[in-house]
C-alpha cells in the first residue's frame, strides 16, 4: 500500500500548520502492501478496474458536498485538493487514464508506475515529519476518493450493490456525549471498516470523522477539546503507562441533575468527549503518540487521559 503524494514539479505544496497543532510523529513509506478482504460483500474479491471519473476540471475536482457525503464536516483540505489536481495534470502529461482496483483505492497499470516515481520523489524532498505526514494522509484519501467515486455507497461504505443504509437504525446519543472517531488513513473507505456505523447511527455531530494527518479536522476537533477542558477528554485506548479510568468512574462524576438534563449552550463547554482510535495496532501507536504530543503542548505534563471498558464480558471482547 503506498504511503505518500505526488505532486507536480511545478507547484509547490502548501501545508497547513496551526500554531495550536505542531506534532512531531513519524509514518514509513516501506510498509508492504495488504490485501484487504470484505467480510459482508462478495463483489470486491477479484473486481474489475475502475477508471477514475475526471473527464474534466470539473470532475477531477472534490466538492464539499461529496467530500462531506463520506461522513466528515470539515471543509474539503487542501491538501487533498491539491493532490488530486496534481493527478489530473499528470494524466494529461503522461496520456494515461487514472485506474484503480481492489478494495482500497489503489492506483493501477501504466499510471501507478509513473505517479509511484513522483510522490516518492516528493515525499523525500519534504523538510520535516509533519509535512511527510500530511503528505502521506492527503494523498491516501485523495486516492481512496477518486476510486470510490460511483463504486462504494457515500454512507455505508460498500459497494452500490450491496448498499446495508437501509438496515442501519438511527438513534440519538446522550446530548452531552460525543464521539470522535480518529481514524488512520489507510482505514478511510475501508468496506470493512466499522467505525463508520457510529455516525450512521448517531449523526455527524454527536460521532465525528477525524482523519490522521488532516491538519483541518484536527484542529477542529483540538478546538473542542480545548473547550470542553482535560478533564472532560477521555481516549479508548490501553494505555499500560497510565492509570485507566473507567466508565463508571467518568459517568460516576456527574449529578443525576446533569445526566438528565436538557442540553444547553450553557453546559456546551462540559460535553464529555471519548476518541475512538480506528487502525490497525501499529497504525494506533502512532495515533496515540500524535494525540499525547498535542496534549502535551496544549494542557502540559505526559499524560492524557484514557478510559477502559470492562473485560472479560466474552472472549469475542477480549479478542478485539
Amino acid at each position: 500500500m503506498q504511503q505518500s503524494a505526488m505532486a507536480s514539479p511545478s507547484r509547490a505544496i502548501a501545508f497547513k500548520c496551526s500554531p495550536s497543532l505542531a506534532f512531531s510523529s513519524k509514518t514509513r513509506m516501506d510498509s508492504k502492501p495488504r490485501t484487504l478482504q470484505n467480510p459482508f460483500s462478495s463483489s470486491t474479491s477479484g473486481a474489475a478496474p475502475r477508471e477514475a471519473r475526471t473527464g474534466d476540471t470539473a470532475e477531477a475536482s472534490i466538492t464539499l458536498q461529496e467530500w462531506q457525503g463520506w461522513g466528515t464536516t470539515s471543509p474539503v483540505p487542501a491538501l487533498v485538493t491539491k493532490i488530486v489536481q496534481d493527478l489530473k495534470v499528470l494524466e494529461k502529461d503522461i496520456d494515461a487514464q487514472m485506474s484503480f482496483g481492489g478494495s482500497g483505492g489503489k492506483l493501477q497499470g501504466d499510471f501507478k508506475v509513473q505517479e509511484d516515481r513522483k510522490h516518492r520523489k516528493t515525499y523525500k524532498a519534504l523538510g520535516d515529519s509533519e509535512q511527510k505526514i500530511q503528505f502521506f494522509s492527503a494523498r491516501q484519501i485523495a486516492c481512496r476518493l477518486l476510486g470510490s467515486r460511483g463504486y462504494l455507497c457515500q454512507k455505508c461504505w460498500l459497494p452500490l450493490e450491496d448498499c446495508m443504509c437501509s438496515r442501519v437504525v438511527q438513534c440519538p446519543l446522550w446530548p452531552r456525549m460525543r464521539f470522535w472517531l480518529y481514524m488512520h488513513p489507510k482505514d478511510f473507505l475501508r468496506q470493512n471498516n466499522t467505525g463508520k456505523l457510529l455516525w450512521q447511527v448517531f449523526g455527524t455531530e454527536a460521532a465525528t470523522l477525524c482523519l490522521f494527518g488532516i491538519a483541518e479536522q484536527e484542529e477542529i476537533m483540538w478546538d473542542a477539546f480545548k473547550l470542553a477542558g482535560k478533564s472532560n477528554v477521555w481516549c479508548l485506548y490501553p494505555n499500560k503507562n497510565a492509570v485507566l479510568t473507567s466508565v463508571q468512574d467518568v459517568f460516576g462524576q456527574e449529578s443525576s441533575a446533569d445526566l438528565e438534563g436538557p442540553y444547553t449552550k450553557i453546559n456546551e463547554d462540559r460535553t464529555l468527549n471519548f476518541i475512538l482510535i480506528d487502525g490497525t495496532w501499529n497504525n494506533s501507536v502512532a495515533i496515540f503518540r500524535r494525540l499525547k504530543d498535542q496534549a502535551k503542548l496544549v494542557w502540559g505534563g505526559e499524560d492524557f487521559p484514557c478510559i477502559s471498558l470492562a473485560t472479560g464480558a466474552s472472549a469475542m471482547h477480549k479478542l478485539r
